[in-house]
């Protein structure tokens, strides 16, 4: 994949060096003649965002929202078999368009798909939590010492 970074790549003192510029000072990009352009607010979180995840070990993937997807590759992406993910597109789930006969999903749709998953579950469980103490079942023996 050509737009990926493995932090494999650098050494962690260089991860180290570039978060330490970015935390103290706004940075810029220099031209062969000297020019400075300082970097848009946008950009500059995102470079601290890349390199606080290198940081952490992990590899950054970027890509366009407008990147499609094909059947098999959104399911991997969404961890779901291809047949349930035909399933939720055919149901309008997931909007998708055809190439030829083939169904081709954006990122962005997938991204829009999970946040609203991930929604409707932290929604259900906080729920149910607050039906289990309101009747008073829930006793917490947890002091935070690990025996």
């Amino acid at each position: 994949m050509e737009h990926r970074i493995d932090s494999s790549q650098f050494e962690a003192s260089e991860i180290n060096a570039i978060l330490e510029m970015v935390r103290r000072r706004k940075p810029a990009l220099v031209d062969a003649e000297g020019n400075r352009t300082e970097l848009p607010e946008p950009l500059f979180k995102m470079l601290i965002h890349i390199a606080e995840q290198m940081e952490q070990g992990r590899a950054i993937v970027m890509m366009p929202e407008d990147e499609t997807f094909t059947t098999q590759a959104a399911a991997n992406f969404l961890g779901v078999s291809r047949q349930y993910l035909v399933d939720l597109l055919e149901s309008g789930e997931i909007p998708f368009h055809k190439v030829g006969s083939h169904r081709r999903v954006y990122f962005r749709d997938l991204k829009e798909y999970t946040d609203h998953r991930d929604s409707e579950r932290r929604k259900t469980l906080d729920k149910l939590f607050d039906e289990i103490a309101k009747a008073k079942k829930y006793e917490s023996d947890y002091t935070g010492d690990e025996r």
